[in-house]
C-alpha cells in the first residue's frame, strides 16, 4: 500500500522544497531574479520596460572658467602654473595667427590647401600641455597646437604646407597633414576615423611593453558616424587599452549640424555604451580642457582603461579653404561664438587677472609671431622641391617592375613639358 502524500502546509520551508508522491521524489526549481548569461550577470524582472531613447537629462559639461574668463568656485587650479599658462596662451595665439596668414596665403594660390582651427585653438594645446612627450598622438587636422607644444617649428609647418625639400613627409602629403616620428606624433590622414583603431593598437602595444605613457586620439563629431569609430572604442574598452579619445564636437560635420549626424546626447554617451568612463568639457574653456586630460591620462595609465572625452566647441571658421560656410550657417551665430565665446580671448583674460599677462607682452607677441610666420613662409616659398626620385621611395627595399616604369614615364613628362615643372620646383635627380 502506498504511503499518504505528506500535506505541502507541512513541509519545511527551504530553497528547494521536496514533494513526495508516490515513490517519486520531485525537487521543485530554485526561483532567482538573478541569471548569468554568458554575456553578463542580469536580473529578472516580470514587467516589460523598454530604455529611453535618451536620458531625460543631459551630460554637463565640466568647465573652470565663465564666459568672461574668471574662475568659478571653488576650484583653485593648483595643477597650472603661471610659467606653464604663459606658455599655453603664446601657442593658442601662434595658432591663430598662423591660421590667418596660411588661410591668406591659400587664397593667394601660394599654397593649395589650408584648413584652420578658428575657435578650437584652446582644445589642441591645453590637451597637449597635459600630455608627456612619450604619449603618442594620432591626430586629425585641427590638433596643430599638439606640435607646436612638442616643438614643431613655424617654419616646419610651413615646409608641410610648401611641400618643399625640408618637409618631413618629403612633400607627398597635401598641406596640413603634419606629422613627426621624433615628436610621437603620427602623419595626418585625410580618411576620418582610421587613426581612431590605430589609436588602440598603439595604446595596446604600450600597455605590454608596461610603459608609463597613453595613446591619445583626436576626432570631430562627424567621425563619429564612421564604424572605425565604434570598433575603436569596443576595440579598446575590451582589451583595456590605456588610450584617450578627444572628440571635438564643435555642431558641424563641414556642412551637416549635429541634429542630423545623431539623436543622442551627443558622444559622450556613446563612450558609456561600450564600457568606457567618459566626461564632456568645455572646449573653450582651455583650464577645464588641461585638468581633464591630465586626469584622464592619469587614470589611463594607472588604471589601464581607455577614456572618452567630448569637447564641445564651435568652428568659427569655414571647414577648409574649399568650404563656404556662410552657405548654411547664419553670420551672425559665426560672429557670436568669435567674440563671446572665444577660447583665447578667454585664457587671456584669465591669465591677465592672475598678474601673468600685460598689454605689452601682448603687443610684442603679436609682432613677433606675425614676422615669424612671414618669414616661414618665404623660406618656404622659395625651397626647392623634393626630388622626383622621392615619389618612389620608402616602400619597397627593391623597386619592382611596375614601379620602375612609372619612374621613367614621370621622368619623361618632366623632360618634354620644363615649362610646366621647371627645375626649381623639381630639379632633375
Amino acid at each position: 500500500m502506498a504511503p499518504a502524500a505528506t500535506p505541502t502546509s507541512l513541509l519545511p520551508v527551504s530553497s528547494a522544497i521536496i514533494l513526495v508522491f508516490s515513490n517519486m521524489i520531485i525537487p521543485s526549481p530554485i526561483i532567482s531574479t538573478w541569471l548569468d548569461f554568458p554575456g553578463g550577470r542580469v536580473r529578472f524582472t516580470s514587467e516589460m520596460q523598454f530604455l529611453r531613447q535618451s536620458p531625460e537629462k543631459r551630460i554637463p559639461c565640466f568647465r573652470l572658467l565663465d564666459d568672461a574668463g574668471h574662475p568659478i568656485p571653488p576650484h583653485a587650479f593648483p595643477q597650472l602654473s603661471g610659467d606653464l599658462a604663459v606658455k599655453m596662451y603664446k601657442d593658442m595665439v601662434t595658432i591663430q595667427v598662423m591660421d590667418a596668414t596660411f588661410f591668406v596665403a591659400q587664397r593667394q594660390g601660394r599654397i593649395s590647401f589650408y584648413l584652420t582651427s578658428d575657435g578650437e585653438e584652446a582644445i589642441s594645446v591645453a590637451s597637449a600641455a597635459a600630455l608627456k612627450p612619450q604619449d603618442v598622438v594620432l591626430p586629425q587636422y585641427r590638433e596643430p597646437g599638439i606640435l607646436l607644444w612638442r616643438g614643431f617649428t613655424v617654419q616646419d609647418f610651413a615646409n608641410q604646407c610648401f611641400g618643399n625639400k625640408a618637409d618631413y613627409g618629403k612633400g607627398r602629403q597635401m598641406p596640413v597633414h603634419y606629422g613627426s616620428k621624433k615628436l610621437n606624433c603620427l602623419t595626418i590622414s585625410s580618411p576620418l576615423g582610421t587613426q581612431l583603431p590605430q589609436a588602440v593598437g598603439v595604446a595596446y602595444s604600450l600597455k605590454m611593453e608596461k610603459k608609463d605613457a597613453c595613446a591619445v586620439t583626436y576626432f570631430g563629431d562627424g567621425t563619429s558616424s564612421e564604424g572605425d569609430f565604434h570598433a575603436a572604442l569596443n576595440f579598446a574598452a575590451v582589451t583595456e587599452a590605456p588610450v584617450i579619445f578627444i572628440c571635438r564636437n564643435n555642431g558641424w560635420a563641414i556642412s551637416t549640424p549635429s541634429n542630423e549626424q545623431f539623436r543622442s546626447d551627443g558622444i559622450v554617451v556613446k563612450g558609456q555604451g561600450y564600457g568606457i568612463r567618459s566626461i564632456r568639457v568645455d572646449g573653450n574653456d582651455a583650464v577645464a580642457i588641461y585638468e581633464a586630460v591630465r586626469e584622464a591620462r592619469s587614470m589611463a595609465i594607472k588604471e589601464q582603461m581607455p577614456i572618452l572625452i567630448e569637447v564641445l566647441s564651435y568652428r568659427a571658421g569655414h571647414h577648409s579653404t574649399s568650404d563656404d560656410s556662410s552657405k548654411y550657417r547664419p553670420s551672425d551665430e559665426i560672429e557670436y561664438w568669435k567674440m563671446a565665446r572665444n577660447p583665447v580671448k578667454r585664457f587671456r583674460n584669465w591669465i591677465t587677472g592672475n598678474g601673468w599677462w600685460s598689454d605689452d607682452q601682448e603687443a610684442e607677441l603679436q609682432s613677433n609671431i606675425k614676422i615669424e610666420i612671414l618669414q616661414a613662409i618665404q623660406v618656404a616659398e622659395k625651397m626647392q622641391k623634393p626630388p622626383v626620385a622621392e615619389l618612389f621611395t620608402d616602400v619597397y627595399d627593391i623597386a619592382p617592375s611596375n614601379l620602375l616604369e612609372q619612374e621613367r614615364s614621370v621622368r619623361e613628362a618632366l623632360s618634354k613639358y620644363p615649362q610646366e615643372y621647371p627645375t626649381n620646383e623639381i630639379p632633375a635627380s
